[in-house]
């Protein structure tokens, strides 16, 4: 059984949902967590988990649950994992907690792709879904929204540092989401009346006091005008103390940041660029394409127009110290970027993209990085142009004048190596794949 691995997929929204409830730890497990998976599997529906992550995967059973459950006990909790095999993905994490601290009832979802929820049918499932845990698990605070919108937003502290954040937790409404469940002491807060009264697709008072109101009937269209609309009455309505136009003014902003901008990369750097946004988180992605689009390296200047002649007594000798070089580089990388042990441009990216993701430049030892690192790259970028442009080398008794003889041309890799290890920037300023690319096209 093999979960889909979330990031190992396309980078689309998801749907979010967060629940803490309360729950009766001295009751027997199976009992207390029968109405949460009596309600998980009448409504799922599609997105019904299929197995279970405990200290091993099982299909998804209660038996099955509750085994992972009792394997995972720690002295204060258990958690364990709920995963799909198809689409749609599947994040869910279930976690019991008990005394000495308050005994709660966790539940983390991810759901993705987002689009899932533009169906009404599969929204009206999950709110009754999320009804039946908040009348039997009371929460002080839940919500189901898009988590590209709940990280602009500024949750979980809204502009609190962390200890205030953990202490006072959702406290006022800070925000409003699709769907959202608020606790009795919230309820209070606004006013009963007012809470009752709110602007939404559905407002509901639950047994328990608390209220769930949802704001429109589908997830999905959040960004959309109309939806940001809602919203903000709804918001506003909750905190009369917020302006209209102001709120309504900063969710369009964050549509704007979340709208899809298609990729119009360097082409030489295209096979870079189009894998570095999955590294930001996903409300950040579309604004990062937008920053890639833009992004035009600076010309190579590694190369000279005529080759410095060889200086070195013994070519060979120094030709085996650069394959020395080389192949040291790929033995401490070759677990990490499995394809440098092929020596191709696709090699060059990956190192690329590994170095860009690590912070290499900036997270290791300068001497580390100028007695080591960048020669070894300079020599392993050498063979590659070597290799597969048929280079010739032209070696020098110093490192960075040795030389590449492709086309007309003397290609200076152990320069371009060195410029490239200066900063996380200059890795993309620099990068080797660009080099690659502009050495290839003066090949004849």
């Amino acid at each position: 059984m093999t979960a889909l691995e979330f990031r190992e997929l396309p980078t689309t929204d998801r749907l979010l949902f967060t629940f803490d409830g309360d729950f009766d730890q001295k009751a027997p497990s199976a009992h207390e967590l029968e109405p949460l998976l009596d309600a998980l599997e009448t409504y799922a529906g599609e997105w019904m988990p299929e197995f279970v992550s405990g200290k091993r995967k099982r299909p998804y059973s209660r038996d099955a649950l509750l085994s992972a459950l009792e394997e995972r006990r720690e002295p204060r909790s258990a958690a364990v994992g709920l995963h799909r095999q198809k689409w749609p993905a599947l994040d869910m994490m279930l976690r019991l907690r008990y005394p000495p601290l308050p005994a709660r009832l966790h539940v983390w979802l991810n759901i993705q792709p987002l689009s899932v929820f533009s169906d009404p049918e599969c929204c009206r499932r999950f709110v009754e879904m999320v009804r039946a845990w908040a009348s039997r698990y009371p929460p002080p605070h839940a919500l189901a929204h898009s988590m590209a919108d709940d990280e602009l937003s500024g949750a979980p502290g809204f502009g609190r540092d962390d200890e205030v954040t953990r202490r006072d937790g959702f406290n006022k409404i800070y925000e409003t989401a699709w769907l959202n469940v608020f606790g009795p002491q919230l309820v209070e807060s606004v006013g009963r009346e007012r809470m009752l009264s709110t602007p939404a697709h559905l407002v509901e008072e639950l047994p328990n006091g608390s209220v769930l109101l949802v704001l429109r009937p589908t997830a999905a269209d959040f960004a959309s005008d109309e939806a940001r609309v809602a919203q903000a009455r709804a918001h506003v309505h909750l905190r009369p103390d917020l302006d209209f136009d102001t709120v309504l003014s900063t969710l369009r902003a964050r549509s704007a940041a979340l709208a899809p901008v298609e990729p119009r990369f360097h082409p030489d750097l295209a096979p870079l660029l189009s894998r570095l946004p999955d590294a930001f988180a996903i409300s950040e992605r579309q604004t990062k394409i937008a920053e890639f689009n833009a992004f035009q390296p600076p010309e190579p200047e590694e190369w000279l127009p005529t080759e410095l002649p060889p200086d070195v007594e013994s070519p060979e000798s120094v030709l085996a110290s650069y394959g020395a070089l080389s192949e040291g580089l790929v033995a401490a990388l070759h677990t990490k970027v499995p394809s440098i042990t092929e020596e191709t441009v696709e090699s060059l990216t990956d190192l690329d993209v590994y170095f860009w993701r690590e912070s290499f430049p900036e997270r290791y030892e300068r001497q580390l990085i100028d007695g080591h690192t960048a020669p070894a790259l300079g020599a392993y970028l050498a063979a590659v142009l070597v290799r597969r442009l048929g280079g010739t080398w032209v070696p020098r008794q110093k490192l960075e004048e040795s030389q590449v003889r492709v086309g007309k041309r003397a290609w200076l890799p152990f320069l371009r190596a060195r410029r490239y290890m200066q900063s996380r920037q200059s890795l993309l300023d620099y990068s080797l794949t660009q080099f690659f690319r502009e050495v290839e096209r003066h090949r004849a």
